[in-house]
């Protein structure tokens, strides 16, 4: 007997051999059959689904919950458009802080603002006290003179504004967050995916200095897992900073890792580890990610997290260790060291199934193609950047580079695996808002950029599907929906391959399916 029988849906299976179906059958989370497969057989529950379009739930290949649920919970100046309303903000929240206190913020962003902030004028606004302001990015932070006091002598800034590493020296004043704390934040951050149809992500670097919350983060998924705040599946990359020299057998080749030996792959079906996290680079908002020649308008190129052979020395440890790696890579300098580093490591220990990462791959030149696709490589893009961010983007790249930001079309021409993602909370989350811009290349304000890279609407569904699971080696367990797999299911309002490509963004997710159980977030 089934456990559910759905009926009367529109399922697009993402399965080549069955692309369409109307009815589907779950037995113990998994789907077990397709239209006459299950249609005489009988089930403890039978829902009609009147029409509605089913997917398979959506996977976000970069997503970073902890931060996101945190975000969510912080006072924050987003949406303020002077200097003026900002430090209004930061005098309101720390008129409520103990003069020894902390005044944490979120949310800010020097674009709209035309500058960054001063410690001098958060000084001023906050009445002397420690005032830390992350930068939406992710890649920044602002702080008071309180909090420069306490950093070492010579850390670089600019007047109160931290970049990349400097920040997460800053950021470490204020850490570790408890496990309690995290796991509560990564429950309301997976709520949230749920509502936009996303039932699988892969949570883009725990335990790390940049975006790390706690060198026990790991224990925290595994908190929320337990005390049921955890309700879609999650595969954790692993800072790079976390590995460490080893002493194993000669044979095995292995210069650094985690603790225990622990890679790539161990886990189960809710909760496993990932790749291995490695940045090469800083971020386009904040102006770190390093070009190969500089901004529009700046006289600079960004910056890479370390020397070169620095970076190489621990993408060669990480392959060899075992690990699958995503490597950070927003600008094409770190594109290209990121290249150089993942062929060395190849040839160092050739593995033709490593499915390594690049993370972002914002800023990819014609030439780098072909040597991408040669590495095997999966490019990891985030679409909706473009979306919200477009208008600066293309700006500060000028004509010449605005084509190549965050490919489309060219990575599927060279036979890349294109894989889509959010990178919440540095952006909206909703894959179907970025199926959208990936066939419509438009900005919030109608710019196109780089309309050459436009894909087709079963082809950015598939970024969000088949590719994610590939790229978190789910491939066997989600992307599709086939029997075997786990009934991970999308359930929306219409269909995003007949209506105007238009009103993709708009169609309501109604409910999201984990193992064939509604989520309370969206129940049928």
């Amino acid at each position: 007997m089934l456990c559910t029988r759905l009926t009367n849906a529109h399922f697009l299976t993402m399965d080549p051999d069955r692309p369409v179906a109307r009815q589907l059958g779950v037995w113990r989370g998994r789907i077990v059959g397709l239209d006459e497969e299950v249609a005489t057989l009988p089930a403890r529950r039978v829902v009609d689904l009147q029409g509605a379009t089913v997917l398979p739930g959506f996977i976000d290949a970069h997503v970073h919950l902890a931060w996101t649920g945190l975000k969510a919970a912080t006072p924050t100046v987003a949406s303020r458009g002077t200097v003026d309303e900002v430090l209004a903000v930061v005098a309101d929240i720390a008129a409520t802080v103990p003069q020894d206190g902390w005044v944490n913020l979120a949310g800010y962003d020097q674009r709209p603002l035309g500058r960054h902030l001063t410690a001098v004028e958060l000084d001023k606004a906050s009445g002397g006290r420690k005032v830390f302001m992350m930068h939406d990015s992710g890649h920044g932070c602002v702080v008071s003179t309180a909090v420069l006091d306490l950093l070492p002598t010579g850390l670089p800034h600019e007047e109160g504004f931290l970049a990349e590493g400097a920040m997460a020296v800053a950021r470490a004043l204020r850490l570790p967050h408890s496990q309690e704390d995290l796991a509560e934040a990564i429950g309301r951050a997976a709520r949230q995916c749920l509502t936009q149809g996303v039932t699988a992500c892969a949570e883009a670097g725990i335990a790390g200095a940049l975006f790390g919350h706690s060198p026990v983060e790991l224990g925290a998924y595994q908190l929320a897992r337990e005390t049921g705040r955890l309700p879609l599946r999650v595969q954790l990359m692993v800072a790079a900073d976390r590995l460490r020299p080893v002493a194993a057998h000669p044979s095995d080749g292995i210069p650094r890792a985690l603790g225990l030996g622990l890679r790539t792959g161990f886990g189960d079906e809710w909760l496993s580890v990932g790749a291995l996290k490695i940045y090469t680079d800083g971020g386009m908002m904040a102006r770190t990610a390093a070009l190969s020649a500089p901004y529009e308008g700046l006289d600079h190129a960004g910056q890479l997290q370390d020397d070169p052979d620095v970076l190489a020395e621990t993408v060669v440890a990480g392959h060899l260790a075992g690990w699958q790696l995503a490597v950070h890579a927003i600008g094409d300098r770190a594109l290209d060291v990121a290249l150089d580093a993942i062929e060395r490591a190849q040839r160092l220990r050739p593995r033709p199934d490593a499915r390594h990462r690049v993370e972002h791959a914002g800023l990819v030149r014609p030439d780098q193609l072909a040597r991408f696709a040669r590495l095997g490589l999966i490019a990891v893009v985030q679409p909706d950047f473009l979306r919200s961010f477009g208008d600066d983007y293309a700006a500060v790249m000028g004509a010449r580079r605005a084509p190549w930001l965050y490919r489309g079309k060219g990575f599927l021409r060279h036979g890349i695996t294109l894989v889509g993602s959010s990178d919440r909370p540095v952006t909206d989350g909703s894959p179907l808002r970025a199926v959208q811009f990936m066939v419509e290349r438009a900005s919030e304000t109608g710019r196109t950029i780089g309309p050459d890279e436009g894909i087709g609407v079963e082809e950015a569904l598939r970024a969000y599907t088949v590719g994610g699971a590939f790229a978190c080696r789910w491939e066997d367990s989600l992307g599709s929906l086939t029997p075997g797999k786990y009934a991970d299911l999308a359930v929306l309002a219409d269909d995003p391959t007949t209506v105007e490509t238009s009103r993709i963004g708009g169609i309501d997710v109604v409910a999201a399916l984990v193992g064939g159980q509604e989520t309370e977030e969206a129940v049928l």
